[in-house]
């Protein structure tokens, strides 16, 4: 199994626990938080990087 896939099937365990423990109102806003708080952390050069290339490229 690749390190890409071992990190996603971490991601969804526990994911799957915060809906367990948490609300689900909670559990929403750590997973559109989490990405928002990634790209604000980003210097304006590489978020129009970004932006220009296409999601296949990501993950070169």
């Amino acid at each position: 199994m690749s390190n890409n896939a071992k990190i996603a099937v971490g991601g969804v365990a526990i994911g799957l626990i915060l809906l367990i423990w948490l609300p689900w109102w909670v559990s929403f806003l750590i997973v559109v938080g989490v990405p928002v708080v990634a790209y604000a952390a980003l210097d304006p050069s590489q978020r129009r990087r970004l932006r220009r290339i296409t999601r296949k490229e990501l993950g070169r």
